[in-house]
């Protein structure tokens, strides 16, 4: 074979630096939009934030009053000049990200892109009286809690220790995690503790508050509830005590029939005993436990205005960037000749990029509201089916695009809080036709099981029939995970006397 030279002409698709950005900013979702913009105002002197939420912050001094002095040079630096914007379109309703709109440095020229946006110094609140901040006290934990109450009630220094190493044993839901066996084992032999002594502490324990604190299994826990709980006539106690201890396992499957044969009663009696025990908590620790709320913050809110439905950006979640002015100011008079070019044409970039997500989202958002219009008025059940394609085809961009905008975006509605997700899902077709959603039959389902008769539950084949004589027709297998996707328990679960 000889060796040659060969030349040939190719054509191949080709991510910029740019289109890069452009796609990692839009599947991200609020948080991470923000984490991922500290990381790039730290790496990058050129952009600037200008809703920064220590701008109106209130520096204090050693002494802890205001410094008023830092509070005017902050207004002052920061006051609102007049600065020319770029004139850039975003269009991004193209056939595919690949097609979306980018910003060359080249054909800027001289222009700065700048974000004009008033700056407003910080609010007095005249109902304050002092304007400081309000700090939310420390949450009592379990433990601190049930070693209060020990100090107040026992006063043996002997007794106390060996409660307070039961104490130390018990978890986050007032159970005790470990045997007393386990206990004793632990300890010196030279203590001379016996495992009568530790009973004694246990028993100590389980008379403190929260009611059922210190108990071993969910029995005892529950039992311990039910003999303190006043007012309970005598026969439904005992009743209520007996169910816990030995019949347990059936009265979670209520299964009342061989409740009735094997407590020997009648429903009315076992309707009391069931009501006591309802009254009981089954983890008695968790009230001490530290809350941790998850909070979602919108993306696009919808609001009724006239008879239209009307969707809008969130502007609290929006950064609003702009090219640092004195650097600026320094390149324009060394006419673009300095190290910062690079870094200017990055701050351009992400400018741009961010106007461009917000936009593509909000296009994404209104197309959404416009096809689901019915479920806005009337609720999930009049979801109607929605796929990807239907939005992409609309707006003109690629199914991925459509995607990466509706993961981990939330929309704010009259009818509660929304992933943008939720509103796609797959048809079932009916009798006549036409197509339901599955969105609307999860809906028909819940509200199904919300109006039955407690007593009689609706069936997962007779739900199908009732949806089988609206024009639905779905099989049971079907109805069945609905019904666990909306977490709701089968019939047996759901029967009452």
């Amino acid at each position: 074979m000889k060796q040659s030279l060969q030349l040939r002409t190719s054509q191949h698709l080709a991510l910029t630096p740019q289109l890069q950005q452009s796609i990692r900013l839009l599947q991200l979702s609020t948080l991470e939009l923000h984490q991922e913009l500290e990381t790039l105002l730290i790496e990058n002197p050129m952009l600037e934030r200008v809703d920064d939420a220590l701008d109106n912050a209130v520096r204090l001094l050693a002494d802890g009053c205001i410094n008023n002095a830092s509070v005017q040079n902050e207004s002052e630096f920061k006051s609102p000049e007049t600065t020319t914007t770029d004139s850039v379109e975003i269009n991004p309703a193209n056939d595919t990200p690949d097609n979306q709109v980018e910003v060359e440095a080249q054909n800027a020229g001289d222009d700065w892109s700048f974000d004009e946006a008033p700056i407003s110094g910080p609010k007095s609140n005249q109902d304050d009286e002092d304007g400081r901040p309000q700090l939310e006290a420390a949450q009592t934990t379990l433990r601190e809690y049930l070693l209060e109450q020990m100090r107040i009630s026992i006063r043996e220094p002997r007794d106390r220790a060996l409660i307070e190493l039961v104490i130390d044993a018990i978890d986050e839901n007032g159970y005790l995690c470990e045997s007393l066996e386990e206990i004793h084992a632990s300890l010196p032999i030279d203590l001379c503790v016996e495992i009568e002594e530790l009973q004694f502490a246990l028993n100590m324990l389980q008379s403190f508050e929260p009611e059922g604190v210190g108990a071993r299994t969910t029995a005892e826990c529950l039992a311990i509830q039910i003999k303190r709980f006043p007012k309970i006539p005598f026969v439904t106690r005992r009743l209520a005590l007996q169910i816990v201890q030995d019949y347990l396992p059936l009265f979670a499957q209520r299964d009342f029939t061989k409740l009735r044969k094997f407590l020997q009663c009648d429903d009315e009696d076992l309707r009391e005993a069931q009501v006591v025990i309802r009254q009981c908590n089954p983890k008695p620790g968790l009230a001490f436990a530290a809350a941790k709320s998850d909070y979602v913050v919108p993306d696009v809110v919808v609001k009724k205005i006239g008879d239209e439905w009307q969707v809008m950006l969130n502007r609290d979640v929006m950064p609003r960037l702009r090219i640092n002015q004195m650097y600026a100011n320094l390149m324009k008079q060394q006419r673009g000749d300095t190290n910062l070019n690079p870094q200017l044409q990055e701050a351009r970039w992400l400018i741009k990029n961010m106007r461009q997500r917000f936009d593509t989202i909000l296009r994404v958002a209104q197309a959404i509201v416009e096809r689901q219009y019915n479920f806005f008025t009337h609720g999930a059940v009049a979801m109607r089916p929605l796929v990807l394609r239907e939005i992409a085809d609309t707006l003109g961009l690629h199914e991925s695009t459509i995607s990466r905008v509706t993961t981990q975006k939330f929309m704010l509605t009259p009818h509660g809080m929304f992933e943008l997700k939720y509103f796609f899902g797959s048809h079932v077709a009916t009798e006549t036709g036409g197509e339901a959603s599955s969105t609307a039959i999860r809906a028909l389902i819940k509200q199904l099981i919300g109006e039955e008769d407690q007593k009689k539950p609706l069936s997962d084949s007779k739900i199908a029939d009732i949806l089988g004589e609206q024009g639905m027709v779905i099989a049971r297998r079907t109805v069945a995970k609905y019904r666990e996707a909306l977490k709701i328990p089968p019939v047996s679960l759901r029967k009452s006397l």
